[in-house]
This record gives structure tokens, sequence and C-alpha cells, in this order.
């Protein structure tokens, strides 16, 4: 028994397997040396992906041509997209291929986005048409033909497709990594999380510093073509790890399990659930004996959903009567849309460190020296510098000291860290206006109105709102990141991760959708407009004003949220007392 019991304790509990589908072994297999692979390889998407995103705006403005709002959308709706494609990619992972074989194509798929972009900036008959180097893009009439601009925009949404097979896998195979069953190990699982969002800005930041330099004052071409080879070294090395790294079986697709749970509640709409939850519907516990089956008790939230579960006659198909672990399940995903839609209007303001922030910097003055120039795009190294250094005096300090107050293993929990978040976010763009305000005063005053006209005001005044997004973000996007996969139930684990890559897309094409909104409707009946190609005589001012304004109001929604949102069971409690249950079984 002692034997069989020490042999037991060699396997994982949770259900994960090697990449040949045997059980594996907690020794040889997952933990941080697996995690390492992992963080390695997003150090270097990273650095592929912001290498492309954070200069993307000016490329398009200088290169092709493209005025404020026009290039400002562009590249919102891109990475709005490169959010949004994880929905897909989870699902293939989910119920087709696995998070390992859907993440390595995927991959692929992302390298071949990359190569061809490279191409793109580089070859003569691929690359817009240029006036000399003594010729400003402003003073610059050749344009890029319709073929030039079109493979251009093929190159990145290849890679927008490659990017919704590898975010919403590789972190969840990353936390896949720890067992929830170990204690040390889900004590891992919890530093794990905010790890992996300083591993991705420590990437992101190589990216703001060096790469934006390459491609502003040396060739684009190097620019693109330095993260693309960085890229192809991580899948190597990514590869090499496979021995290590545990894998979740595949189960049926979580959109389909979540739909039939939703067709069931509605085809019963009229039945009434009983008092006694025990009269539902539910499987026998030999269904969750086995390793990365889990058992979920009812709950008394959602309870139209307890329809799906209600016995009416005999059941015809599953898509008439679901067991209640199922539908608690699906109320666990639907419970989170309300969180979800609070967290688009912060994500949002992120847009605009990529597009409005960035345009601010090339009105002002960026000279250090006489021979040097800060690349206007250079200024998100202080987004990422102020994440990372905030992650690590959170994880270091403030969780352990607030922890001896309120004795939660987090410190505070994820709904009160995103709150932090979202106040910080206000706070950060009552300060964005004030200081657009003072540099259309100063460019006022100077009777600076043309187009191209410097004002003379040093790019420092533009580094408090770039830093303070980076302390937002410590507490809104980690914690937003951690609560989709954490409050997700087991199995549905990747589409909790596309959740959090869903509320970043969304908030990006409403980023395009508020920008082209406000700038169409100031310009009604003869008005000048907030927001025009010349930011010397535009009103972003108003405009932040205004997504002030807007964070306000869904800070109030947000609370009202939180305030009414139940967070789920862990895990390790729920396993105890379905032990206990089946132990009385075996009694009787």
């Amino acid at each position: 028994m002692e034997y069989q019991r020490g042999a037991e304790q060699n396997f994982t509990q949770d259900g994960t397997t090697d990449l040949k589908g045997r059980r594996a072994q907690r020794s040889t297999t997952g933990r941080w040396k697996a995690c390492y692979y992992m963080l390695g390889y997003e150090v270097c998407e990273r650095m592929a992906y912001y290498g492309i995103a954070t200069n993307l705006v000016l490329y398009l403005t200088t290169k092709l041509h493209e005025g404020t709002v026009k290039s400002s959308n562009n590249v919102t709706n891109w990475v709005g997209t490169v959010w949004m494609t994880p929905l897909l990619g989870a699902y293939i992972a989910d119920t087709y291929l696995g998070r390992y074989w859907t993440f390595m194509i995927a991959s692929l798929i992302y390298l071949l986005g990359m190569g061809l972009l490279t191409l793109v900036v580089s070859l003569p008959s691929l690359k817009p048409p240029t006036c000399g180097k003594n010729v400003t893009y402003l003073d610059c009439e050749k344009r890029a033909s319709s073929f030039q601009v079109g493979i251009f925009y093929c190159a990145l949404y290849i890679i927008a497709i490659g990017t919704g097979g590898t975010k919403p896998n590789i972190s969840t195979m990353g936390a896949d990594q720890f067992d929830d069953f170990e204690p040390k190990e889900r004590a891992h699982k919890l530093t794990f999380f905010n790890w992996w969002v300083f591993t991705i800005f420590f990437g992101t930041l190589f990216s703001n510093t060096f790469l934006v330099y390459i491609q502003d004052t040396v060739d684009w071409g190097l620019g693109y073509g330095i993260p693309t080879l960085t890229l192809l070294v991580a899948i190597i090395a990514f590869v090499f790890g496979t021995p290590v790294y545990r894998h979740k079986p595949r189960v049926e697709s979580p959109f389909t399990r979540m739909a039939k749970v939703l067709v069931a509640a509605a085809r019963k709409w009229n039945t009434s659930v009983p008092v006694d939850s025990k009269e539902l519907y539910e499987l026998t516990f030999d269904h969750y004996a086995s390793p990365g089956k889990y058992r979920i008790d009812h709950s008394s939230s959602l309870r139209f959903l307890d329809k799906a579960a209600v016995r009416v006659g005999e059941p015809t198909s599953e898509w008439y009567l679901c067991p209640v672990t199922q539908v608690e399940q699906t109320k666990q995903m639907v419970k989170m849309i309300p969180v979800l839609c609070a967290t688009f209007i912060p994500s949002t303001l992120i847009a605009q460190t990529t597009t409005l922030f960035i345009k601010q910097g090339t009105t002002l003055v960026r000279s250090i020296g006489p021979n040097f120039e800060i690349p206007p795009a250079s200024l998100s190294v202080f987004f990422t510098i102020s994440m990372l250094i905030s992650l690590a005096v959170y994880d270091r300090l403030f969780v352990p000291f607030v922890r001896k107050y309120t004795k939660n293993p987090r410190g505070i929990t994820m709904l009160q860290r995103m709150t932090i978040g979202i106040i910080i976010h206000i706070i950060t763009m009552t300060i964005v206006f004030l200081v657009e305000r003072y540099r259309l005063s100063v460019a006022k005053d100077h009777g600076i109105n043309k187009p191209g006209q410097i004002v003379p005001l040093r790019i420092y005044i533009l580094l408090p709102q770039f830093a303070l997004m980076g302390v937002a973000d410590c507490f809104l996007e980690v914690a937003k990141f951690e609560f989709f996969y954490d409050q997700a139930p087991e199995g549905m684990k990747s589409i909790g991760t596309a959740y959090f890559t869903t509320s970043i897309g969304i908030g990006y094409f409403l980023s395009s959708f508020i920008l082209s909104t406000v700038a169409n409707v100031t310009k009604r009946n003869g008005h000048h407009g907030w927001i025009l190609n010349n930011l010397n005589v535009s009103h972003l001012d108003y405009y932040y004003a205004f997504s002030a304004i807007l964070s306000f109001v869904n800070f109030l929604f947000f609370l009202v949220v939180a305030k009414n949102f139940d967070y789920n069971v862990e895990v390790n409690e729920v396993e105890p007392e379905l032990k206990e249950d089946m132990g009385n079984m075996v009694l009787v």
C-alpha cells in the first residue's frame, strides 16, 4: 500500500500528460524548468511583436503618408485583430490539435508573416518609393502603389493570424506546468503570472529602445529583420524543451459545452427549477474520479441556467439535458462577461500609447546633444520600465506586507487590484489632458501652426503619462490576466485566457471607433474639428478630457460589477469534498 501511494505521488494529479499521452511524472516534467523555455520564447516573441507595433504609426505616417486618424486607426485595428484571433486559436487548441501543436503551427505562420514583412520593407520593388534623404515625407510627392500597400498589410495580418494560435496557448501551457493538487506547485503558480508579464515587458524593453532606434535612424529592413531572427531562435529553443512539458488532454470544445447548456436552458424556459439542488441531473462520482476530471457543486448564481439540468421526461440528447458540473462551468464563464465588458474602456486608453502619444512626441524637441535625437516611439520604454519596477515592488514588497492583514495569498483580491489600475488610468488621462493643453498654449504663443513645426518643449514632458500607464498596467493588466485564467473552469482555461486577449482586442477596435466618431462629429457644421493631421492646431486636449470622463463613468460601472461578483470555490477546496463523498459511498 505504501509503495502504491509513493508511486502515485511520482505522477501529477491534475490529469496532465507528456506529448505521447502518458501520465506526467512530477520529478521530470513541468514546474520552472519547463517554464524557462516558455518565458524565453515570450521574451523573443514580444520583441518581435513590439518591434512592429511600437513604431508602426510612424511607418504608416512617413512611408505610406497616412493622416492622424487613418494611421492611428490602422494601428489599433491591426492590434485589435492580433488580440481577437486568440478566440479561434483557443477553440482549435481545446477541440482539435491541443495547445502544443496549435502553438507550433501558429508560430510558423507568425514567422512567415515576419519574414514577408521584412522583405516588404527591404526590397525596392516592394517598399514605398522615397524622395531621398534630404526631402522630408511632408514634401515628398511619391506614393506607394496599391500593390505595395496591399502586401504590407497582408504581411501584418498574417502575423495577426499567427499570434492567434500562440497568445492563448503559450501562457496557458505555462500555467499548466504547475499541479494545483500539489501545494508547493500551486504556490508557484501564483507567482508565475507576475513573472510572465515581467518577461513580456523585458522583451518589450529591447524593442522600445534598440529596435526603434534602428528603424528610425538606420533602416526599417534591419529593424524588422532582427526580431524575425530572434523569433526563429525562440521557436527552435521551444522545441528543445518539448520532453519536459506537461500537457492538458483535449476535451470537448468549451464553446460547444457552453452552447449545449444555453440551448437546453432555452428549450426548457418555462420549466421550474426544483428547490432541492440534489434533484438536478449530475453524473456519477466515478465519472469524476479519474485525473483531470473535476466535479463542481451547484451554486445559486444565474439560476436560469439550472433549467438545463432539470429532468423533463426521458433525456433525448445532450442539447436537452446537461449535468450540474457542465452548467456550473457555463455559469463561471458567463458571470465573467460583465467584468470583461468593464475592461474595454481601459484598453482604449492603452491603445493611445502606441498612436496619439507617439504622434505628440513628433511635435516636440527630441535632441540630446548635437547628433542624437530620441525616436518618439522610444518613449514607450518609460511605460515598460515603470511597469517592470512596479511589478517587482508589488510582488516583493506590497503583497507580503498587505498579506499580514488580509490573510489573502495574493495580498488583495484580483478585482481590488484591477480597481486600483482603473483609478490610476483616470488620474493619468487627467494629467495627459493638462500636458497637451500646455503644449498647445506654447505652440500658440510662438505662432506655431504649420505641419512639421516643432514646439519648443522637451519631449520629457510626456514621460509622466507613459510612466503612469505602466503603473496602471501593473495593477490592471496583470490582475485581469490572472482573473480570467483563475476563474475559468478546468477544460476552459484557454477560453479564459482568450477573454483577456478579447478585452484588449475589442478595446482597440473601440478606440478606432471612438477616434473616428469624435473626429467626424467635431467637424460638423463647419467646425474646426478636434483631431487633424496637423497636431499643432488640433484639440487633442479636448479628446483626452473626453477619455478621462469616459473612464470615470466606466469606473462606476466596474464598481457595480465587482461588488456583485462571486469568486469560484478553489479547486483544492472542492477536491477534498469530492474524495470525502466518495469515501462515504464506499463505506455504505
